[in-house]
């Protein structure tokens, strides 16, 4: 699609952002041009029109389609079972007309109830599908694609979108490679998947008349821990009308699944699942380590909430004075050192986080630390007690907040690599009440990386993989920090039930002054150069989004 052509799609929609992409475009600044019309259009529902026509594309690729599969030794035979036999005639022929149109031939339709068929079928594959809902043309050529390479998959999904009655698309839910914790809040993988025939036998078998319900069958065939595929394509149209499984009953069976490591869950927002993982009975000593130098205004209020606020009882703070020079902060100081919980580090030296804070872990007394901003004020009073939930957990790694800015949009759900070819903030800028990208905000789950800013860890862990690096002054030193820990085996979490204020860099300054932009490029290109992050494709994200919005918008 040409800019201008962008450019009068967009002018109906957003006219101020259109001409001003005009503007950029007329003086010969055109990729500033293109990317202001690609961010302003990416919102708008003929953004995901645009995808379809430039990136899907299934009727035109048909030949190539065949041509491949007439090139693979192995050609898996899929069994489709419908779920949920009782909707409208309508509902079912749209379903099995769906099926009837697929590029990829090797395929059955079961008949008669949901487990029954399950019972009977003999293909490699079984893929449940909810009656009213479509399998896109192209949807088992990828699951078939995706064995090729992946042939001991047991489980494939993939991603999806909504059509209504006159098969207008919208909607995609463009999902991140297999997430064990976002799955536990939040079924992304019901009704865009095909399950190993005999895992699938064996679970029907096992669950008995539980099974006839979609959410609850596939939550118990993923607990089953075998290999768990992505496949990065549309291969659902789930029907506007269609009904979903009893969200009790789905919630029923995630809580037996947590009862065996004392875990529970409770309703969520936005019909989602909150997931508490029990804290231990002996609590560790967390040591809040909280680096300032005078800013009085911010530190107050920042430990005021820390010591007034937190339900969590075994924590001590150290702050670490960078050379505070104002009167009133050393008179603050002493003061909040006479609670027994405060203690009071004196450092010299130019500003460096990560120095600071490596510098601090050698005097903690905890077994965990949270490095926290003193531009930062404590929201949930339970917000260390949830993240030490998390912390506690042997796959675990660095654990962070949902962090928010004065006006009550999120300034940190998430940190994704790759994005603007470094790493950014997922859903940065989105009210906290609304429900975002298909509620990820607002549900625990494993992510790249967590911003320090708030950040809650293991001691041990951090001291393994050689704390932040110094040479990460300023910017990136968490990134990095949480991609040791990934690369070290441990999950990173992002907990959207601790949540606090984040008056962002405040006590810093901004990346962007000139007097911070040379070390801010430096910072940039250790990150780029050491991990990768000008092509990394962040298994959380997704391909078909845009690596340069920190909001989730389909790549146009």
């Amino acid at each position: 699609m040409t800019f201008w052509e962008l450019f009068f799609r967009l002018l109906p929609h957003k006219p101020t952002s259109a001409l001003a992409a005009c503007y950029w475009h007329l003086t010969r600044r055109r990729v500033r041009a293109r990317n202001r019309l690609r961010a302003a259009s990416a919102d708008l529902s003929f953004a995901y029109e645009i995808w379809i026509d430039r990136f899907e594309r299934n009727a035109a690729r048909e030949p190539q389609f065949r041509t491949l599969m007439n090139g693979w030794t192995e050609k898996p035979q899929f069994s489709i079972v419908l779920f949920g036999p009782g909707r409208a005639p309508a509902q079912l022929e749209r379903s099995r007309q769906s099926i009837a149109r697929q590029i990829y031939p090797f395929c059955t339709l079961m008949g008669g109830s949901n487990t029954s068929p399950i019972a009977a079928a003999d293909g490699d594959y079984i893929v449940p599908l909810r009656a009213g809902d479509a399998l896109s043309e192209s949807a088992l050529f990828r699951f078939a694609e995706a064995l090729q390479a992946e042939p001991k998959a047991a489980i494939l999904y993939g991603d999806h979108d909504h059509s209504d009655q006159r098969g207008r698309r919208t909607r995609p839910w463009f999902k991140p490679d297999w997430n064990e914790e976002l799955f536990l809040a939040k079924d992304y993988l019901s009704g865009a998947m095909a399950i190993e025939r005999t895992l699938a036998q064996r679970t029907a078998k096992e669950l008995g008349s539980a099974a006839d319900e979609l959410s609850v069958f596939t939550l118990a065939v993923t607990a089953t821990g075998k290999p768990i595929v992505h496949v990065p394509h549309i291969v659902t149209h789930v029907h506007t009308s269609a009904e979903n499984d009893d969200e009790r009953s789905r919630m029923a069976a995630v809580a037996q699944q947590l009862m065996p490591f004392g875990g529970n869950c409770f309703p969520g927002p936005f019909g989602t699942i909150k997931v508490q993982w029990p804290l231990p009975t002996d609590l560790p000593l967390v040591s809040i380590i909280v680096p300032t130098r005078d800013k009085l205004e911010l530190l107050r209020p920042c430990l005021k909430s820390v010591l007034g606020k937190t339900d969590y009882r075994n924590f001590e703070v150290l702050v670490i004075d960078n050379e505070s020079a104002e009167q009133r902060t050393a008179d603050y100081l002493t003061e909040v050192a006479r609670d027994p919980r405060v203690r009071v580090i004196r450092l010299a030296g130019a500003y460096n986080f990560s120095s600071f804070n490596n510098f601090a872990v050698g005097q903690v007394r905890g077994s965990y630390l949270c490095l926290l901003n003193n531009d930062t004020e404590v929201v949930e009073p339970a917000w260390l007690s949830e993240m030490v939930r998390y912390a506690v957990r042997p796959e675990a790694g660095a654990v962070g907040a949902k962090l928010l800015y004065d006006d009550g949009t999120i300034q940190h759900a998430g940190v994704v690599i790759g994005l603007g070819e470094a790493a950014g903030h997922a859903h940065r800028f989105l009210p906290a009440d609304a429900p975002g990208y298909f509620c990820l905000p607002h549900v625990a789950h494993f992510a790249s990386a967590v911003t320090a800013a708030c950040l809650v860890v293991n001691k041990a862990k951090f001291e393994a993989v050689g704390g932040l690096d110094e040479s990460l002054a300023v910017a990136f030193n968490d990134v990095d920090l949480c991609l040791k820990l990934q690369a070290a085996g441990f999950r990173n979490v992002y907990v959207p039930h601790a949540v606090l204020l984040h008056h962002e860099s405040k006590s810093r300054g901004n990346d962007m002054s000139p007097q911070h932009l040379e070390r801010y490029r430096r910072e940039l290109r250790l990150l780029q150069n050491r991990w990768g992050t000008k092509t990394y494709n962040d298994p959380l994200h997704n391909p078909n989004l845009d690596r340069y919005s920190e909001t989730y918008v389909v790549r146009i």
